[in-house]
């Protein structure tokens, strides 16, 4: 039985999108893979491979990309948002346009990829959306606001279009990973604020821990497809899936001092009921 599958996977020059279209491609699956420059792309070769050089701030972009990638596989079974970079700073410290790149990249090109794909999947009523988002998308760590933000925003609409789209047989999974060994840590994937306010200094020294990290992260991102693929053929797949032991143990400390706090307060939370 062939398992292979067509995949479309976004920001994959590097880091965890470019070992799972390196890892996919070695399990006989077809690949179509973005990156803002196709060159960035062109050690791969594979007759089951296609690069696609987009812009994902432009829908017309995505449409075409996604039309190539129909009409070279006759099909799309899984989209993989991959694309994104961090931004650090308090946000005091960022201004207008950094805030809104972020968000372009990080969440608003995650909507229109979603919207420009999801004609094929319903026709095919099948699928599997998998939008990357982090664990700093559910348990936000100090000097990361606005990158948290966005993260929140994408595990967010995730949840809510799993509900959505079940009925329609196309399934939707928020992958959020810790710590990986790729290049994220490294200035082309991270940005900081331009503008440094001194109080926030202390915000300094938790952006610093990225460099001390760096080359030890605890996640093997060859390992990642593996874990996809075990994900896509899954019959009732979780709508969020923490990746990596070090986002499982920060998931389960933050639902636990949530759960204290809920508890904590709850009789502030049922105050504003009408007594009956």
């Amino acid at each position: 039985m062939n398992n292979s599958k067509v995949w479309y996977i976004t920001g994959a020059s590097k880091g965890i999108g470019r070992s799972l279209v390196e890892q996919l491609l070695l399990q006989g699956n077809k690949v179509a893979a973005t990156s803002r420059q196709s060159s960035a792309l062109s050690e791969i070769t594979s007759e089951n491979f296609l690069p696609l050089e987009v812009d994902l701030t432009d829908e017309k972009s995505i449409a075409k990309s996604l039309e190539k990638t129909k009409r070279a596989f006759g099909k799309i079974d899984v989209i993989v948002n991959n694309a994104g970079y961090g931004i650090g700073g308090a946000i005091e410290e960022l201004s207008e346009q950094e805030i809104n790149e972020n968000f372009n990249v990080n969440f608003f090109a995650v909507v229109k990829v979603i919207q420009q794909a999801l004609p094929y999947l319903r026709n095919q009523r099948s699928g599997h959306i998998i939008n990357i988002s982090s664990i700093a998308g559910f348990a936000p760590g100090p000097g990361w606001s606005i990158y948290c933000a966005a993260k929140f925003a994408v595990t967010g609409l995730s949840e809510a279009l799993a509900n959505d789209l079940k009925p329609l047989g196309i399934n939707v999974t928020a992958v959020l990973p810790g710590w990986f060994r790729t290049n994220f840590a490294k200035p082309d994937s991270i940005a900081f604020s331009k503008r440094q306010i001194d109080d926030y200094s202390f915000l300094r020294t938790a952006h610093q821990k990225m460099n001390e990290i760096d080359g030890k992260q605890l996640g093997n991102p060859d390992k990642v497809a593996d874990t996809f693929i075990e994900l896509v053929n899954n019959q009732n797949p979780p709508a969020l899936l923490f990746l990596g032991s070090d986002a499982y143990n920060r998931a389960n400390d933050k639902i636990t001092q949530l759960s204290h706090q809920i508890q904590q307060f709850k009789n502030l939370s049922a105050s504003t009921d009408f007594e009956e």
